[in-house]
């Protein structure tokens, strides 16, 4: 530059002159685009290289050296103050590997926030993306187990250090909520740095009282005399006089931008004091009048350059060139960067780069006015040329300001299916709500996305308004050619007709009206082609779910099966061509993955719950280990949780309720992290009734109460929604027979109904209302026409549940011999499977049933063949967990009706004998987190707690004293 401070004159300004890096291939190694979102992503893994005129502030990087020592360091500044050069400074001497992600507004999407960070670590830790891959694109609790537990487990000859740059940039509540979690369970092999221009929403105040969180702030930040004598000496080239050094300082506060826009002015002042004096102020005035100082020295070229540019968040060349009308961007960046003027490269090789944000905001401003008119035409321009090169994100943001709704509702339209299939609705709804409404219902395939989305949540009511304006804006629109034709095979909204007749189908089911679901069903497939897989799928997996509701249980259960095995194949011929499941299911970075396992699993989950309403729990446990097993060693995506609150489902029923509570306290965990409520919702129900079974009342109305929390529409059917009628079984076993009953009269139920299958639950609840009060007629009429229409249908899970509630009645009635009739049927049947809290949830007069019956001699009981004895002793042991353990022992560490063999003073958790077993097998703490499906910290609490309870030192010696005890063989 010049000492008027503008580009040299032999700068290639608008005549077509380019330097080689104006040329992509030059630019980029052989083989890599200039453009897309690869290449955008890489630019925000890089380490930025210290600017022109940097200057070194040791103090600074020792104190961040020092914070280290604590795990985390938080810099929190305003805008201009430095923190982005001083980490990237710091991360690149700091002598260990890097991981670092530059963040923006567009990385709030939960998704797509974990997927870079993973990117970013892979490049740290080379294969861990591959280990933790099938996680992606979701993420959360879930995803950061897995990497703690990784991390921990290979820490690696050095730690690595993560950097989140400009994190104030995120505002989603799951994102704070998953970096938190890391940071209060950092592995040994991490280190986490977070900078950003005002405190995040995390856990600083409880990390700043362990000890475990250092900062540097604005106060930190502010430039010394000497370091700002040194930041002005590289700007002008030479030394000022020590007062007017003093005196800027003074002016800017320290403040690392007033500083360097100084700097810039003063190259055309021959009187550097006089400059000092002449302003002051506030930040804001600072900032003004340097860059008037600034930007009115530069050529009209260049500050015409920097002015139309400034509406983008990143610069190449070519884009430059694009939105300016004039070729040579590409050298004049370059030039631009080497003037000092608060352009930041992205990568290596200059391809792209960005405007320092401040200085970015403050040219946004000069040229909304000084030419407002021209906003929207340089936003035009960028829009077209990030179409034409695949970057959706700037593409979508672009046309929105130049104030082309159509144009930008299209850009939505074209890319919502791979959002859909990356699973990034947050950012889909985000595309979606900037839009004006009407031209989100005048286009059918966005109407129909967001009915997609209302479904998955099973959000009845917005689902049913959602398809009336699918419709509507179908009639008027017409079927308009969808974007991609090669994509239609595995798009979900490519047939708008199909799509629209698809959810009507999932509507009707969870409103329970089969028949009017099965004619959707047949409406959806006549309107599909034969090459539309996915959708075919989803359409036989919904009429599976329809035979399902109707109580026709082995159609369902082949249907769900013969679906899942379809959708496994696709997975594995995915997987051994070499990459995604991309013949059944959408693309897009990870999505297909984690779309085909979502899918699949949803499936499963169903087809477990079908097996369980058939009686058969040894199938339904076997169908959701197997899912578990199959989703590899060592990571655990969210869909997941589906599995495991099936398991615990399972597990309850046959009262192991340690592992019962594990697998449903996991499946909650997981499930938080899918637009899913249903196995979130499920798995808290499961929980509250494990904690009312070991004597938590308390903690089972909190945990319940969550469940009712998390979104599941009330209008879902109670067989799909099972919250609201436990929640009045707990209320009955709590004794608070009144609101039970409220809840009976409010949901319209009487004994006279002839109730079907998808309501069976709240029946049941009711005829158990009944009984509570007294009633046990009408109770008993309304069980018979139950138990019929589970009997004729092979219920086996309703016969025994109906069988047992009609024993209970008739015993109210004073009919004893028919109610332990009636219970031997219900035993028969239960014994095999082995049921237990079936029996054990309903108190006292079951409890009371059951002792008459093993009191009975062997001629007096009412079924043969006759009950197993050890069978009604382990129901009655159930029934009587609630007497057995004082209630200040009642904990996790000794749960209800368990003894302490003799030499032990506590007993072992059926968790705790788990892992024994597997430490006297010889296995890593690693390996058993790995089998039993938990983490690495939890396996560790359990150890600890092993060798305390034993009085080892050791594992080897908790193995050796174990056998002494005889707990393990």
């Amino acid at each position: 530059m010049t000492d008027s401070g503008t580009l040299p004159p032999d700068t290639p300004v608008g005549l077509g002159g380019r330097s080689p890096m104006a040329d992509p291939s030059a630019a980029a190694p052989a083989g890599v685009a200039m453009s897309g979102p690869g290449v955008l992503l890489a630019t925000k893994l890089h380490v930025l290289r210290p600017p022109p005129g940097f200057v070194p502030r040791r103090r600074l990087v020792e104190a961040l050296g020092e914070g280290l020592a604590r795990g985390r360091v938080l810099v929190s500044a305003p805008a201009g103050f430095g923190k982005t050069a001083l980490l990237a400074d710091w991360a690149r001497g700091a002598g260990r590997p890097v991981a670092w992600l530059g963040l923006d507004g567009d990385d709030s999407d939960p998704a797509r926030f974990w997927r870079y960070a993973v990117a970013a670590l892979d490049r740290a830790r080379p294969g861990l993306a591959g280990r933790v891959g099938q996680l992606l694109p979701r993420s959360f609790e879930g995803l950061v187990t897995a990497l703690i537990n990784e991390l921990a487990a290979d820490p690696g000859p050095d730690e690595v250090l993560l950097v989140l740059d400009d994190y104030h940039l995120i505002d989603s509540a799951p994102v704070h909520e998953s970096v938190a979690f890391l940071l209060e369970n950092l592995p040994p092999g991490l280190r986490v740095v977070i900078s950003g221009r005002a405190d995040p929403p995390l856990p600083l105040a409880r990390l700043r009282a362990r000890g475990q969180l250092a900062e540097l702030r604005a106060a930190d930040l502010r430039f010394t005399t000497d370091e700002a004598a040194g930041l002005l000496r590289e700007a002008i080239g030479a030394e000022l006089p020590g007062a007017a050094v003093a005196a800027l300082v003074t002016r800017t506060e320290g403040w690392a931008a007033g500083l360097q826009l100084a700097g810039l002015s003063l190259r055309g002042h021959a009187d550097p004091a006089g400059f000092a004096a002449a302003f002051g102020g506030s930040h804001r005035f600072v900032l003004d009048y340097l860059a008037d100082e600034v930007l009115d020295g530069q050529s009209g070229e260049v500050r015409a350059f920097l002015l139309e540019t400034s509406v983008l968040e990143r610069l190449s060349g070519e884009l430059c060139d694009a939105v300016t009308g004039r070729a040579g961007s590409q050298a004049l960046l370059q030039d631009i960067e080497r003037a000092g003027l608060f352009l930041v490269p992205l990568d290596e090789v200059r391809g792209w780069w960005r405007y320092h944000h401040l200085f970015a905001d403050l040219l946004r401003a000069r040229l909304q006015a000084e030419q407002p008119g021209r906003v929207k035409a340089l936003h035009r321009a960028a829009a077209t040329w990030c179409e034409e090169h695949d970057l959706a994100d700037d593409a979508v943001r672009h046309a929105l300001a130049a104030g082309d709704a159509a144009w930008d509702a299209r850009l939505v339209e074209r890319h919502a299916d791979s959002l859909l299939g990356r699973s990034e609705g947050a950012t889909l709804r985000g595309w979606l709500s900037a839009l004006p409404e009407e031209s989100v219902r005048d286009r059918p395939r966005l109407c129909l996305a967001q009915a997609l989305a209302a479904a998955r949540g099973f959000q009845v009511e917005a689902l049913e308004a959602l398809l009336d304006d699918t419709e509507r804006a179908f009639a008027a629109c017409g079927d308009e050619p969808y974007e991609d034709p090669a994509a239609r095979p595995t798009s979900v909204l490519a047939n708008v007709p199909a799509g629209i007749a698809f959810l009507r189908a999932v509507l009707m089911k969870l409103r329970g009206k089969a028949a009017l679901a099965a004619g959707y069903n047949q409406q959806a497939l006549a309107h599909l082609g034969e090459d539309e897989r996915l959708m075919r799928s989803f359409v036989r997996w919904n009429q599976a779910g329809v035979h399902w509701l109707d109580g026709r249980l082995g159609p369902a259960e082949r249907g769900l099966a013969e679906v899942l095995a379809e959708l496994r194949a696709a997975g594995e011929a995915g997987r051994r061509l070499g990459g995604e499941p991309t013949q059944v299911f959408p693309a897009g970075e990870g999505g297909a993955a984690f779309f085909a396992g979502f899918l699949a699993m949803r499936v499963c989950y169903e087809l477990g719950q079908v097996q369980r309403a058939q009686g058969n729990l040894d199938a339904a446990l076997a169908t959701y280990r197997q899912a578990l097993e199959g989703a590899g060693e060592s990571s655990q995506p969210p869909y997941l949780g589906l599995a495991h609150v099936g398991l615990a489902q399972i597990l309850y029923e046959r009262n192991e309720l340690t592992a019962a509570l594990d697998h449903a306290t996991q499946g909650v965990t997981l499930s938080r992290q899918l637009d899913y409520p249903p196995p979130q919702a499920t798995g808290l129900a499961i929980v509250a009734r494990i904690r009312h079974a070991q004597g938590d009342p308390a903690g089972a109305l909190q945990a319940m109460g969550e469940a009712g929390r998390t979104g599941l529409s009330p209008q879902v059917i109670p067989l799909l929604n099972p919250v609201p009628s436990q929640r009045v079984g707990l209320l009955l076993a709590q004794g608070d027979v009144h609101a039970a009953a409220q809840w009976t009269t409010a949901a319209g139920l009487s004994p006279d109904d002839e109730p079907d299958y998808p309501r069976e639950p709240a029946y049941l609840m009711l005829a158990r209302v009944l009984l509570a009060q007294d009633d046990p007629g009408p109770a008993l009429t309304l069980l018979e026409r139950l138990l019929g229409a589970a009997a004729s249908q092979g219920r086996a899970g309703s016969v025994i549940e109906i069988q047992a509630l009609r024993a209970l009645a008739l015993a109210a009635r004073g009919d004893h011999a028919s109610a332990l009739g009636a219970l031997t049927e219900a035993l028969t049947l239960a014994r095999r499977p082995g049921y237990v809290r079936v029996f054990a949830d309903e108190g006292a007069p079951m409890r009371a049933l059951l002792g008459q019956l093993s009191a009975a001699r062997p001629g007096q009981q009412h079924a043969a063949p006759r009950t197993e004895p050890g069978y009604l002793a382990a129901l009655l042991r159930a029934c009587g967990q609630a007497d057995a353990v004082p209630p200040p022992m009642r904990s996790a560490a000794a749960p209800p009706g368990m003894a302490a063999p003799p030499g032990m003073a506590e007993p072992l958790t059926g968790r705790e004998l788990e892992v024994l077993r597997l430490i006297a097998a010889g296995r890593s703490n690693q390996r058993i987190a790995r089998e039993l499906f938990v983490s690495l910290d939890t396996v560790k609490k359990h150890v600890t707690h092993l060798l305390g309870k034993l009085g080892a030192a050791n594992r080897t010696e908790a193995a050796a004293r174990a056998r002494q005890l005889g707990l393990i063989p």
